[in-house]
């Protein structure tokens, strides 16, 4: 149930605001990849350096988002959703004024540490303010314009750098900024949880290093291409931080996350479902572009457009999401679209040189459809079943889980892609069409084993917020 209750105009507007502020995030995170290189050259820097300016938002986010529940709770969302916006701003334009990497790297700090709370505060204002009833369909609305950044942004990254200036990928956020600001002022409710806490300090630096270790020793796998050795020098240390967190949150009275959440079922079975059912879909924007350009041959531009039907259909999925939620539940939903959304993934390691390009479009209209089924569902039903004493804690832990699922998913799928890429010199793989081909397969393999994690699911679980909405009507 709603904290208070909101007037037409809020709810109307607010779901707005928060869908703002997502694009705006995810925006970011596709449009400055694109854009590395002309930013090497400008600061006279060699582009493998240039990975830190993706490193240092990574980690600042991860470290942040812990706290993002407490911080909410304390000063109140319109105050801290309105800071993030602003912090995010700050940081974009910082950005677009430095001068040496440093600089650059330092202004991506800040725009972290707006980024790190506007997703979870966005999401915790939405389950607040809004009966759990209407919760699949506000969460879908929000997310859908995050999946037009992974859209728009390779290709307005690249027309910015070719024909005005790197700069520009940032300042476009600052209107986008000022008018959430002005927006999140007057329109955004200021709650709060219903009671105040003591921060826990000590497991917020346990859990905060343990994400930033482990998030290390993932992309260390991957793009970061650490040794073998330093990598699990970090994964050990990181679940070393996390074990005495664990064993510590159970014995004191407000631990940042408490392991009296897992006692609700359906929290347990979304956490643990969104950490290991993302390894398959947190590959897909490392792996598909890699699979079309240098296993099929395809230009970047081409590579580029074959990911429009991915997206437009994931955008497509959204508005059914709530009517095929309630006509089937969560268990059915989730365990089946799990198993759909595998078999998709393997299906792309049937894809060959001759594959007719219709195909291709299909297949990847479908998988997107599928994964943003897929994303709505196990969201809501990690949410939808908590009280409001345990709901920016619980949100902040889902937030912190799907960063550390997608960086999971790219590193698994860079330390498949390149074991079988190994091989090809030994002459057990015949070509690299055949690595990617190999890769796509277990990594669907992988994601169909996460569908047991669905079944634990009651077939009534999540629906109990409906027949309690449905006993106070009546």
């Amino acid at each position: 149930m709603p904290v208070s209750p909101l007037d037409a105009r809020t709810a109307r507007l607010l779901p707005w605001i928060v869908a703002i502020a997502f694009f705006m995030q995810t925006l970011d995170g596709t449009i400055l990849n694109t854009a590395l290189p002309a930013m090497a050259r400008e600061l006279l820097e060699d582009p493998l350096r240039m990975q830190s300016v993706v490193i240092a938002y990574m980690l600042t986010v991860a470290l942040l988002i812990p706290a993002s529940g407490w911080i909410a709770d304390r000063f109140g969302t319109r105050r801290i959703f309105f800071g993030a916006i602003l912090l995010f701003s700050c940081g974009s334009l910082l950005c677009a004024l430095s001068t040496t990497l440093p600089q650059l790297v330092g202004a991506r700090i800040v725009q972290g540490l707006g980024g790190a709370l506007m997703m979870p505060v966005g999401r915790l204002v939405v389950l607040r303010a809004y009966p759990r009833t209407e919760l699949v369909r506000i969460m879908s609305f929000i997310t859908l314009p995050g999946l037009l950044g992974p859209l728009i942004g390779p290709t307005l990254g690249g027309w910015l750098v070719e024909y005005a200036s790197w700069h520009w990928i940032f300042l476009i956020n600052i209107p986008v900024g000022l008018i959430g600001c002005i927006a999140v002022y007057r329109v955004m409710p200021d709650l709060r949880g219903p009671q105040r806490s003591r921060f826990d300090t000590l497991g917020f630096l346990l859990f905060g290093g343990a994400m930033v270790l482990i998030t290390v020793a993932l992309e260390g796998l991957g793009e970061l291409h650490l040794a073998h050795m330093r990598v699990m020098l970090l994964l050990l240390g990181g679940l070393a931080c996390l074990a005495a967190y664990w064993l510590r949150a159970g014995q004191v009275a407000e631990p940042l996350f408490s392991p009296r959440l897992f006692r609700t079922r359906t929290f347990a079975v979304g956490i643990l479902g969104n950490l290991f059912a993302r390894l398959g879909s947190g590959s897909l924007p490392f792996l598909v572009p890699l699979l079309l350009q240098v296993a099929l041959g395809y230009s970047p531009a081409q590579a580029g457009m074959s990911m429009i039907p991915l997206a437009l259909a994931a955008m497509a999925v959204k508005p059914l999401a709530k009517s095929i939620i309630d006509r089937f539940g969560y268990r059915t939903v989730l365990t089946g679209n799990t198993l759909l959304l595998g078999a998709l993934l393997a299906s792309l390691g049937l894809v060959t040189a001759t594959t007719p390009y219709a195909v291709l479009l299909i297949q990847l209209g479908l998988l997107g459809a599928v994964n943003s089924m897929q994303f709505t569902a196990m969201n809501t039903v990690t949410l939808i079943d908590l009280d409001d004493s345990s709901a920016s804690s619980g949100n902040s832990l889902l937030s912190v889980v799907v960063q550390l699922a997608i960086s999971l998913g790219i590193a698994s799928g860079a330390a498949l892609l390149g074991g079988f890429t190994s091989e090809i010199d030994s002459g057990e793989i015949s070509s690299v069409l055949g690595a990617f081909q190999l890769t796509f397969f277990c990594v669907g393999v992988l994601t169909l084993l996460a569908a047991a994690i669905f079944l634990q699911l009651a077939r009534e679980d999540g629906r109990s917020a409906k027949r309690v909405t449905t006993e106070i009507q009546e």
